[in-house]
């Protein structure tokens, strides 16, 4: 025969045995309220051997939250945003919350039923700036905390953290002119805003110099589109000296196919991008980019959020973290219209 299953402590058994009431192991437990060392040790002991834990849903009652937090991102399949959300996940854990991840899948147009369901079952969302204005307002309007990522928030009153799109693209594109690159061609993604301040900066890099950018759209920012457009821009009589793609993921496309179709990288032309996700280091020839810094984005959303939630004015604060360029072999020098190799 099995042994009968031990009841579950309760909060009445806490008390008890800290000899408390149970309104004192309520506060405590939920950190509603300091008390004296000698009565907080008293029910940490008996919680440890109690083997007590505070029923979610009890939990809830009490407090009002959830201790769930949310993080929208716009494909799980980018590494970038992968990165964020263990940064995310991190400070959410240690924080003692649980992290709901929602994937609008690069969506203009991601289904608001999706996000309200999502609004009431959590504290506090860490979402892209770059969601349609309809499914943000719906979100701003249930007055859940909210920490934007990804560019300047769209609303004063909440925080937004990220790296400044507009001073990557002139980053990169300050790098490419003093490596002599005057022949610029940008594959951009216009389904995102970023792009648009990406190719701005790109733009203002070259200003006062004799140079030229032209601009291609990609209908998504995606390995496999950088591979479907690779013939059309590698084998364009336009291509330029320098292609600068919106993401790592549409780079890496164009320097798969580049070696079946005899382009030699950075030999014929340099390669650059966006993210510096950890793939691009594995790509031959190592890709040049710029780091977006998504683990450190995701880190300082999440604080940023548990302080929201916890009625601080996060929006005042800094938020802004520093891109930076990481050169690789994918970019080298040029003199008189030749790629000269690049110095360690």
């Amino acid at each position: 025969m099995s042994s009968p299953r031990k009841r579950a402590a309760t909060i009445r058994d806490v008390a008890q045995a800290a000899k408390v009431s149970t309104a004192t192991v309520s506060k405590f437990v939920n950190g509603g309220q300091r008390f004296t060392a000698e009565v907080e040790a008293r029910i940490t002991q008996a919680v440890r051997e109690l083997g007590y834990s505070l029923n979610p849903m009890a939990r809830g009652m009490i407090t009002g939250r959830t201790g769930n937090v949310g993080v929208v991102i716009l494909d799980i399949r980018n590494p970038y945003f992968t990165s964020l959300v263990s940064g995310a996940a991190r400070v959410a854990a240690a924080a003692g919350l649980n992290l709901i991840i929602a994937d609008a899948a690069e969506s203009t147009s991601p289904e608001l039923g999706v996000l309200q369901s999502l609004v009431r079952r959590v504290d506090g969302l860490v979402v892209s700036a770059r969601l349609p204005a309809a499914a943000i307002q719906g979100v701003v309007d249930s007055g859940t905390p909210v920490v934007f990522f990804g560019r300047p928030s769209p609303y004063a009153q909440h925080a937004s953290v990220g790296c400044d799109n507009h001073q990557a693209g002139l980053m990169l594109g300050r790098h490419l002119r003093d490596l002599g690159h005057r022949r610029i061609t940008y594959l951009g993604f216009s389904g995102a805003r970023w792009s648009a301040d990406r190719e701005r900066g790109l733009r203002e890099a070259f200003q006062g110099v004799k140079a030229s950018v032209r601009t291609v759209d990609a209908p998504a920012p995606s390995t496999e589109e950088g591979e479907r457009l690779a013939s059309s821009l590698l084998l364009s009589p336009e291509r330029g000296d320098a292609i600068v793609a919106y993401n790592d993921l549409l780079a890496m496309g164009l320097l798969l196919e580049a070696k079946s179709l005899g382009i030699a990288v950075p030999e014929a032309v340099s390669v650059a991008a966006f993210d510096n996700i950890a793939y691009g280091r594995l790509v031959s020839p190592a890709l040049t980019s710029v780091d977006m810094m998504g683990e450190a984005t995701g880190e300082l959303a999440m604080r940023r959020l548990i302080g929201a939630i916890h009625g601080q004015d996060v929006a005042s604060q800094e938020n802004v973290i520093p891109p930076r360029v990481v050169a690789r072999d994918s970019t080298r020098s040029i003199v008189k219209g030749k790629h000269l190799a690049r110095s360690a």
